[in-house]
């Protein structure tokens, strides 16, 4: 009697810390990808940025650069590139420079 209280007892464990959790993350997931619209920032699965441009039943048409379009499955989506939330990539240093920031001296 009392492993079959311990076999349930684990089962609801199992149900509330695995099942539970990764139900919940592929709804978040279904609702992520069937709200992409045309004009939304993306990063796909294989870490391409760009902007979508067309959105046909399971297709969706990205912009990867200027004039160069990519076909690719709607369930390749990884995430929506929210504004503000991606950290924007540094600039090359500027040749001119020292390490310190200041200009370099004229050579008058």
């Amino acid at each position: 009697m009392i492993v079959i209280v311990y076999f349930l007892l684990l089962a609801v464990a199992f149900f509330f810390l695995i099942v539970r959790p990764q139900r919940r993350q592929l709804a978040a997931r279904r609702a992520l990808v069937a709200a992409i619209e045309v004009g939304d920032e993306v990063i796909t699965a294989g870490g391409l940025y760009g902007v979508v441009v067309s959105a046909a039943g399971e297709t969706l048409e990205i912009e990867v650069a200027s004039g160069v379009v990519l076909t690719i499955a709607r369930e390749a989506i990884a995430r929506r590139r929210d504004d503000g939330t991606e950290a924007a990539a540094p600039s090359p240093a500027d040749p001119e420079q020292d390490i310190t920031g200041d200009p370099p001296a004229s050579e008058d």
